[in-house]
Order: structure tokens, then C-alpha cells, then sequence
């Protein structure tokens, strides 16, 4: 919680410096581009630095880091260098600095190279790669994050570098588009003129892709997939299979055109300022809407493209359209107005953009093929104007003297400003990071992941708050107990990988000196809210709530413990006087990482392993024979000891220990005979966390609740079974029970003596 508040205060990010020369001295030039004999300094913002052959320029060379925000779940940059050619392939990539510890320790570099080359050779310029698209290589298991992180700053550094330095354009192009300042366009509102269908075609305002039935076979055979090519679409090859038209409708001429005064009208007046509108309509055999948007509200057979950005419209932006009203327009049976969706800020209606089709086999209940069809579509200028509200562009600035002279040898190709404003450097990096933020990606990936956890945090509180009533029930509390810890290991540690690490505080610590931004943190969805689950409970519960329930190692070593108990496992009884100085080993170990944190933060990640989680839990122990040794060790150590690494040796559980005095509620009930003389619940604790005098260690408990079951064990707790043993003895007896009275008389001159009752 005291980590929380000073994020809060000290959550301020702080720029790097380009640092791309920092590592153009150790690199030989076909390390990161083949073929090239000698890199130029390095220039410009964003920095590169080009890449010669034979004193012919080939291509450039730059730092991710210095374009895009490359930072891992270290919150450490994640320094890959990326040769780009001119055509705008990428032709090399070295991973050359990074601080993430599943690379350090867990993951081997090996694999994180490969996965790393598997984006050279790809050409973004003229196949660009939809944000949030997976990847070209399979994610490692046990480095997700990190592995996302540096597939997002490559495709996203290889867009903005592109478009910066106009790479993939011929050379003429280049040149001109280098030298000629960009004149930002928007639709002109004042052209209304109704026109027939005809001509919105032949001037382009309205683009049609028509795919043939052959032509759809062709491309799966082309795809390569067997299962695809085995089942063609039936008909004639020339047969249509689909006939996609799409048009601009927030212009007022095309709108009117296509959809009449009154729908237009209509359209204008809710539209919102800025916001656009886009007609697509189809016929043929297949249909671009699909039955997705019916199941899950999203159009998931089309996008929309503009270079390495992209949306899909949901059917929140759908409107059906009945008929088109241009003259000469044909019958079309599908015909969907859309809105683009306030979250697409990035796009430009008036510059070049695509329609995507995606076409789809269903090859098994499991598994889908698919192909996808372009649409290209750029408004015509005639139905443009220049943005009146956009800055007047700069001329271009002359290169200096010594560029021109290599350009005049014909070493460079493309003349480039060598003193761009910072100004400019904000523009690129605005453009570079439209699309939406990869962690945003990863959260909408793993919704069901989300919802999960979430419920079984909200069952864990309920556990918490009505305790009593959970305690008063041992077997039903044993047998919940076993399932959540079941729950905890299986989903939340190896299926999930969310086991927190004291790793997480290091480098959480670290950034709070440094350059602290919630984005680094909230890369791993689940690993973000059990942090914050756990910062919440320790206001009331201390470290209980996770090192007791939601530590999946725990869980482990609680299980195994469980299992050895019943085969008869003899338990070893740790003295408590021995106890206590064991337990401060967890402390020292915490303070040393914690210290060498301070002074690298790398050689602290290395000294972590004194964790065996990454073997154990996010590893699924496939490692290094000594990684797995250690952790087998501390497990079986725990079949005689119960939580043996949890008491000892857990420096996760002596840092989140550390602010146990801060907890405001107490919720764990004690009798006054706790300890004197009753020593039951101290005897019986799974942890040694309640001294001999009754006394509950609040940084030892993990709030197991196994104490409470014999608070209210009338058959296990001395001090109930005493008090009911007193009750029972000075209760009253029933008064059919009491004693009947006989009273004897003796009257005179009676003979006898008579009985009264």
C-alpha cells in the first residue's frame, strides 16, 4: 500500500535520450543488415543511422527504443537494434540491452532471438501488420509479456521510421516527398452536388472489389493449407462470389448521392464534429457482415486500414440502408451505414486508406482458415479542401553541406533534414503510438482471464468477511480451503502465470526513482490485479490474503504437505525459539536484494532466484538440472515442514510483511486462555505464527482461518469444552427430577401414624 501511495505522488515519466550511438560502436554492420559495409553517424529525429555498401546507401539502421516506448514488465527499456532496407524490409534485428528477468534467468536468449527473427523479412510498408495481429513467431510460455512488448515496438518502429524518412517510395518520390512540406486535407462540406451512380464510379468516390468464386479458390490453394484446399467453394469460376462497393458518405455530394436528402440529413445531424461516415455494400455469395456482430456486436469480416493502424466498425456505428438512390445504382441486398468509432482518432478520411475482407473456411469445429482481399480507397480531391485549421507547413530545410556533397556523389539517395525540430520528433512519436496501447491489447485479450480472477478474489473476501460463519463449519471450510489452493497453483500459477515475485517490488521500487509509468505495470492483466488485491487486503488481513491463498507456489507446498500427511509423513516440530531466528532469514534476504537493487537492478534480478517460482510455477519445472534441483529441494524439505520456504526463506513474504503494522482491523478472535495455559491453536498452526502466550504474529500469519475452526470447535477447543463442562454442572435440574416431600404427622389418640403428601 505504501508502494501505491508513492506512485501516486512520484508517478511522473522522464524522457530518454536517444542512445542510438551508445551501441553502434559495438556492433559490426552485418549483425543487424547483411550486406552492408559501414554505417554514417547517426542523424536525425527520430535517430538513425544510414548503412552503406560499396559508398551506396541500403538502408538505415536505428534504436526501437529511441522511437517507441520498448519497455517490458521491468519497466526497463528493451533495446533492440533493427535494420530497415529501402524498400522498407526489415532485414536484421539484434536484441542488444534489456533488463527483463524471465531473459535473464528463466528464458534462454537463444529463444528470444529466434522469436526476434521471425520479423525479418516482413515488409510493413506494403503488408503492414495489424496492431494487436499475432505475431510471426509462437510466444514463448513464461515470457508473453516481454515478448509482446518487443513485437509491438517493432512493427510500430518500423512504421514511424518509414514514414518519417518516406521509406518503401521510389527514389524520385522520395525525393520529393522529402523536399515538398505535407498539406493536411479535409472534406469540403460545401460540395452537395447529387450525381449518378456512374459517375461516383468513374470519378472514384465510390471503389468496387469484385472477387470471383476461382478467384477465392485460387488464393486458399495459395495459402498452402490442405484442409482449405479441400474444400473450394462451389459454383462456377467465374461465378461471383462477392461484389464489395464502398463510398465516403459523410461528403455532402456523395452523401446525398447515394443516400437521399432525408437519410442524409438525418446522418449530418447526428454525426459529431470531425466524425465520418462509411457506406459498404455487397452482393454475391458471400456476405461481408457474417453473423459475428449478431453473437458478439463486432463487423469481424472487415477492416479498416490506414497504414499501420486499423478498427473494426461494432454495432454501435451500424445502420442498414434499405436501397441505394443514386441514378443507375444497382440492387444490392447488403447495405451498411457506419460511423467510425470515436476510438479511431488516428484516422483520416481524406488520406489513402483500405477496406479489408477477410474470407473464411471453417476446416473443423476448432479450426479456421483464412484469406483476405483488399479494397483501396482515397477520396478524390475534388471532394476535398485544405484543412483551414491546420498550421501553415514549413518549407523544407535545406540539408547542410556536407550531406549535399554525398548526395551529389550519389552515396545518398534521399536528401533529409539533418536538424529536425523537436516539435517534429513529437509529431512522429504522436503517429507511431495512434493505435491503441498495447496493454489495452493484452487487457481485451484476456477478458475471460479477468473475469475469472475477479470472481475468485470476490469469493476470497467473502471467505474473509464471514469467517465465522465459514469457521463454525471445519469439514465444509477444510474441503473450500482444498479447492481454492487447487485453484490458486493449477489456474492462477501455471495456467495464468500470475505468480508475484519479489521481482515485481524490486523493479517497482526502482521505477518509482526512476521513470515510474502505470503502463509498464499493467503489461500482465493479472499479475496488475492481484498486486493491487493484495496492496488492498493488507490494509485489513496483512500478508494473509495472498501468501495464504493466492501464492500459487504456496499452494504447492501447502498440497504436497497435505499428501504427505496422510501417507504418514512424520512433521517435524520446530522449536519456537529456533523459529523465530529462522523466520528473520527471509528479512535479511529481502534487505540484501532490496540493497543490490539499489546499486543494479539486473544483478539483483540474477540474486532473485532464491525464488524457486520461475521454476517451479511459471516453467512448470523444464529448466536447467541445478534451477530444478533447488526447487525440488524446498519442496520436499516442505513435506516435513509445512510452508517450509514460505516461514524461511520467502523474501516476497518478507516484503509484503513489512507494512503489517499498518493493518487497521484485527479480524482473528483469542479467549484470555489463548496461551495461558491453552496452547492448542499455537501447537496446531500451520506456520508457527501464534507464540506460546496466545499472541498471533501478524507477519507470520497467513490467515489460514484454522485457528477460528478451533475458536468455535466445541469438541477441539479447551476453553469451550470447559465452559460447557461448567454449564452443564451448575444448570438447574427439570422439575420432574426434584425430590418429593414427605411430611409425618402424629396425631393424639391415634393408634397409628398417617402419611401426607
Amino acid at each position: 500500500m505504501v508502494f501505491v501511495l508513492f506512485a501516486s505522488v512520484f508517478g511522473v515519466s522522464t524522457a530518454m535520450a536517444q542512445r542510438l550511438p551508445d551501441f553502434l560502436d559495438t556492433l559490426q554492420p552485418e549483425e543487424v543488415f547483411p550486406g552492408a559495409d559501414r554505417f554514417g553517424p547517426a542523424e536525425g529525429k527520430p535517430m538513425v543511422a544510414r548503412a552503406y555498401a560499396n559508398n551506396q546507401q541500403i538502408g538505415y539502421v536505428y534504436l526501437t527504443t529511441d522511437i517507441v516506448n520498448t519497455r517490458g514488465y521491468s519497466s526497463k527499456p528493451i533495446d533492440i537494434v533493427v535494420g530497415l532496407d529501402n524498400s522498407g524490409t526489415i532485414v536484421g534485428a539484434k536484441l542488444v540491452k534489456h533488463h527483463e528477468p524471465i531473459v535473464l534467468i528463466g528464458i534462454p536468449q537463444s529463444k528470444v532471438d529466434a522469436f526476434i527473427q521471425g520479423y525479418v523479412g516482413l515488409n510493413m510498408i506494403t503488408t503492414p501488420r495489424r496492431p494487436g495481429a499475432p505475431p510471426p513467431v509462437d510466444i514463448i510460455s513464461g515470457a508473453t509479456v516481454t515478448l509482446m512488448v518487443i513485437g509491438d515496438s517493432i512493427t510500430r518502429s518500423v512504421m514511424a521510421v518509414a514514414r518519417h524518412y518516406n521509406v518503401g517510395k521510389p527514389r524520385q518520390e522520395m525525393q520529393t516527398a522529402a523536399q515538398e512540406p505535407v498539406q493536411t486535407r479535409v472534406i469540403d462540406m460545401s460540395k452537395d452536388e447529387i450525381k449518378s451512380w456512374d459517375a461516383l464510379l468513374q470519378e472514384g468516390a465510390v471503389k468496387n472489389l469484385h472477387v470471383t468464386i476461382g478467384e477465392v479458390n485460387k488464393t486458399f490453394e495459395q495459402s498452402g493449407r490442405q484442409g482449405a484446399i479441400n474444400k473450394p467453394e462451389k459454383g462456377e469460376p467465374d461465378d461471383t462470389f462477392i461484389d464489395l462497393y464502398v463510398a465516403v458518405v459523410s461528403s455532402p455530394s456523395i452523401g446525398r448521392s447515394l443516400l437521399g436528402d432525408a437519410e442524409w440529413n438525418y446522418l449530418r445531424d447526428r454525426l459529431k464534429p470531425g466524425q465520418q461516415a462509411i457506406l459498404v455494400a455487397g452482393k454475391g455469395v458471400y456476405s461481408f457482415k457474417g453473423s459475428g456482430y449478431v453473437r458478439g456486436g463486432i463487423f469481424d469480416r472487415i477492416e479498416v486500414i490506414q497504414q499501420e493502424n486499423s478498427f473494426r466498425f461494432t454495432d454501435l456505428n451500424h445502420q442498414r440502408i434499405a436501397d441505394l438512390m443514386a441514378v443507375g445504382a444497382p440492387s444490392i441486398k447488403e447495405i451498411a451505414l457506419f460511423t467510425v468509432p470515436e476510438s479511431a482518432s488516428f484516422f483520416k478520411i481524406a488520406e489513402p486508406w483500405r477496406l479489408q475482407l477477410m474470407v473464411q473456411r471453417v476446416l473443423n469445429v476448432k479450426e479456421k482458415a483464412f484469406v483476405t482481399f483488399d479494397l483501396d480507397y482515397e477520396l478524390p480531391q475534388a471532394y476535398t479542401m485544405p484543412d483551414p485549421d491546420a498550421p501553415v507547413p514549413a518549407p523544407a530545410v535545406t540539408a547542410s553541406k556536407p550531406a549535399m556533397a554525398e548526395s551529389e556523389t550519389g552515396v545518398s539517395s534521399l536528401t533529409v533534414t539533418t536538424d529536425t525540430t523537436q516539435s517534429d520528433t513529437s509529431i512522429t512519436m504522436e503517429e507511431a503510438e495512434a493505435s491503441e496501447p498495447l496493454w489495452k491489447q493484452i487487457w481485451k485479450s484476456k477478458i475471460v482471464q479477468i473475469a475469472i480472477t475477479v470472481i475468485a478474489l470476490i469469493i476470497l473476501v467473502g471467505v474473509f468477511f464471514f469467517q465465522k460463519t465459514l469457521a463454525k463449519h471445519p469439514v465444509f471450510y477444510d474441503r473450500f480451503r482444498l479447492v481454492f489452493l487447487t485453484f490458486s497453483l493449477f489456474y492462477i500459477g501455471w495456467y495464468a502465470q500470475a505468480q508475484l515475485s519479489v521481482v515485481n517490488v524490486l523493479t517497482f521500487t526502482t521505477s518509482l526513482r526512476t521513470d515510474f509509468s502505470w503502463e509498464y505495470f499493467l503489461m500482465d492483466p493479472i499479475v496488475f490485479i492481484l498486486w493491487c488485491a493484495t496492496a488492498i487486503s493488507m490494509v485489513f488481513w496483512n500478508r494473509g490474503a495472498f501468501c495464504g491463498w493466492l501464492c500459487p507456489f504456496g499452494s504447492l507446498q501447502e498440497l504436497l504437505n497435505r499428501i504427505a500427511k496422510k501417507i504418514g509423513i512424520k512433521q517435524i516440530n520446530v522449536p519456537h525459539g529456533i523459529h523465530s531466528r529462522m523466520a528473520a532469514i527471509k528479512y535479511v534476504i529481502f534487505v540484501v536484494l532490496f540493497g543490490f537493487s539499489l546499486y543494479e537492478l539486473s544483478l539483483a534480478e540474477q540474486l532473485a532466484e532464491v525464488e524457486p517460482f520461475k521454476t517451479a510455477i511459471i516453467l512448470k519445472f523444464i529448466r536447467s538440472w541445478p534451477f530444478v534441483l533447488f526447487a525440488v529441494l524446498l519442496l520436499l524439505a516442505g513435506l516435513f515442514i509445512e510452508r517450509f520456504y514460505c516461514r524461511y526463506m520467502c523474501p516476497l513474504g518478507a516484503a509484503l510483511a513489512i507494512p503489517a503494522k499498518m493493518r487497521v482491523f484485527d479480524w482473528l478472535r483469542r479467549y484470555k486462555t489463548c496461551g495461558n495455559p491453552c496452547q492448542r491453536c499455537s501447537n496446531e498452526c500451520p506456520v508457527q505464527a501464534i507464540h506460546p502466550e496466545g499472541e498471533i504474529d501478524p507477519n507470520e500469519c497467513i490467515q489460514c482461518l484454522h485457528c477460528q475452526m478451533l475458536y468455535h470447535h466445541e469438541e477441539k477447543c479447551p476453553h469451550l469444552i470447559q465452559k460447557n463442562s461448567k454449564r452443564k454442572r451448575t444448570k438447574a435440574p427439570p422439575p420432574q427430577s426434584l425430590p418429593v416431600e414427605t411430611v409425618i404427622r402424629f396425631i393424639p389418640g391415634a393408634g397409628k401414624a398417617n402419611t401426607e403428601q
